[in-house]
């Protein structure tokens, strides 16, 4: 126990892989080369463990045996499907048992990858910065998906602050842009000309009737077909502004 709290010490490395089922002594033979390459090692002793790291702490990838003590490895099995059905995060199995029908398995239950504990460390190493490579582009696109925000024909792709309606390119002033990108990220709400100002400029409104109105009529001409009457950025009178 007391070499799995050595392992689990905190770090200030990037990224955080979580052995389960430390049969093999995989922790400690892969210890050195993921620090090495800026990664973090944490050890859960039993099932329970497992999920407490899982829900505290933000884990990269998990490297798991399917032979759970005398359990067998039809129980490892059980427990790979229960952890995917929790978590998307890379799982690579490492185990002693070499059963082509147990890879299988683990692969149909939601195992990314199956090596053998006496594999190459530097191929299990190569494994898991490839698990980890492919993870990061799956995380960072949907980022960027959750960055673009569209209401009928109006995008705004925040990633590269970009605007366009009906594909056509929209050019906007940085705070034309940010009230724009506000009303639409709260799309369907009424925010009146202080509640506008205080969330783009952080002050308190003094004074602000004219300056949103102005802003808000130079993007309604730019962002509307008759600006008159408007498709997207619409005044509720008495109230305020709101989009949709």
């Amino acid at each position: 126990m007391e070499k799995e709290n050595s392992l689990e010490k905190k770090h200030t490395l990037e990224k955080n892989v979580l052995v389960y089922n430390n049969r093999t002594g995989i922790a400690e033979k892969m210890a050195p080369l993921l620090i090495g390459e800026g990664l973090s090692v944490l050890v859960a002793a039993d099932l329970d463990h497992l999920y407490n790291i899982l829900e505290k702490s933000e884990i990269h990838l998990m490297l798991v045996d399917v032979e759970l003590n005398d359990k067998g490895w039809d129980k490892g099995i059980e427990m790979i499907a229960g952890l995917r059905k929790k978590s998307s995060i890379p799982l690579i199995v490492v185990s002693a048992q070499s059963a082509e029908t147990a890879k299988i398995m683990a692969l149909e239950a939601g195992a990314d990858d199956y090596v053998t504990a006496d594999c190459n460390p530097l191929e299990l190493l190569a494994r898991i910065k490839s698990q980890l490579r492919r993870y990061t582009q799956l995380v960072n696109m949907c980022s960027n998906i959750d960055r673009i925000y569209k209401v009928d024909e109006l995008v705004i792709d925040d990633t590269q602050r970009k605007v366009t309606v009906e594909g056509r390119s929209v050019r906007l002033t940085p705070i034309e842009y940010k009230i724009l990108r506000f009303l639409v990220q709260q799309r369907g709400k009424v925010f009146s000309n202080s509640q506008i100002y205080e969330n783009i400029w952080h002050m308190q409104a003094i004074g602000a009737d004219n300056t949103i109105a102005v802003h808000i009529r130079h993007i309604r001409e730019k962002i509307e077909k008759n600006p008159k009457e408007p498709r997207y950025l619409k005044v509720v009178w008495g109230n305020g502004y709101k989009v949709g």
